[in-house]
């Protein structure tokens, strides 16, 4: 595929294997929808876990303990509190996070020009997933806020089912600050969680084809290429939860009756930088390595099966 467009001026938008048009960008939309939707509903019990953690570390020490005592609890049902604003909430954020990522990407780089681009590229990558996340959290926020009040709230003091707990919300939205009250704690996660997670993302699958499988990318099999993915993006998840880790610490505590009214200085004060950074950390890893991974193999695996291609390169 040649890299310039049909004016004959050097484009980002042709640099891969079909244009980037607004089909392009649909698809890679709704690779988002699965690749986060599904991912995050399926690990809803490890959220769960550790949401409670976070919130009354007293009780629930660990992960396998934390489990035992919601299944004790509250049946099996206990454990899967939270599903439909989980599912709904980040399928939408999946469609503007990879969706978008794709758009501002190709934006930045016509920007810059080809020169500035080939230099730069850990700079488009930041600057083309932060302005995604920014639009993809807008979308979540009202549902993780649902989320994280029914996986936290006492058994009997909140409705578990999707619509009766939105509604509940709304009623509630003085107290809880429902819809975007959590929105500003949710950049201060997701946006550095996207950025090193499309940084060192497209950075890992850069030096595996740069040094492993040093041939061009399209001779090397379709499958192949998704463990590249898979494996980049498992260990770009591991870095990612890292990183975010205290922020998501404040989201799950906001939600907790007793911080009320509280600022988040107040809560990040109270609580301490040591516990906001480590407290459910290695479930958080576990939880997000796992699902970066698997968030990357399905979008890319959507994306092949469309004919788009894998992302990244050398």
């Amino acid at each position: 595929m040649s890299h310039l467009a049909p004016t004959g001026k050097w484009d980002a938008r042709y640099l891969g294997p079909v244009p980037h048009d607004s089909a392009y960008y649909a698809k890679c939309m709704l690779g988002g929808v699965l690749a986060c939707g599904i991912t995050h509903a399926g690990i809803t019990p490890l959220d769960v876990a550790k949401c409670n953690m976070q919130v009354n570390p007293a009780k629930y020490k660990g992960l396998t303990s934390g489990l035992a005592t919601l299944i004790r609890e509250e049946g099996q049902t206990g454990i899967w509190k939270g599903f439909g604003p989980t599912f709904v909430g980040y399928s939408l954020q999946g469609m503007f996070k990879f969706g978008l990522y794709e758009v501002f990407k190709d934006l930045y780089m016509n920007l810059a020009g080809e020169e500035l681009s080939n230099k730069y590229k850990p700079a488009i990558w930041l600057a083309g997933s932060a302005s995604a996340e920014v639009f993809a959290d807008i979308a979540l926020c009202p549902l993780e806020m649902t989320k994280v009040k029914i996986q936290t709230s006492p058994t009997g003091t909140f409705p578990t089912a999707f619509g009766a707990a939105l509604a509940e919300m709304s009623r509630t939205k003085v107290e809880t600050r429902y819809p975007f009250g959590s929105l500003v704690p949710l950049w201060s996660r997701q946006i550095p969680y996207t950025m090193a997670k499309f940084l060192f993302y497209e950075k890992i699958v850069q030096l595996f084809y740069t040094h492993v499988f040093p041939e061009p990318k399209d001779t090397y099999a379709k499958t192949t290429q998704l463990g590249v993915t898979f494996a980049s993006g498992y260990l770009a998840g591991v870095v990612c939860a890292i990183v975010s880790h205290p922020a998501d610490t404040i989201v799950s505590l906001m939600g907790k009756p007793a911080n009320k009214g509280k600022s988040i200085g107040a809560i990040a004060s109270e609580t301490g930088m040591v516990t906001l950074a480590t407290k459910g950390l290695g479930t958080r890893v576990l939880m997000i390595g796992t699902l970066t991974g698997f968030q990357w193999w399905i979008y890319d695996s959507f994306k092949s099966s469309m004919g788009l291609g894998t992302t990244g390169g050398k």
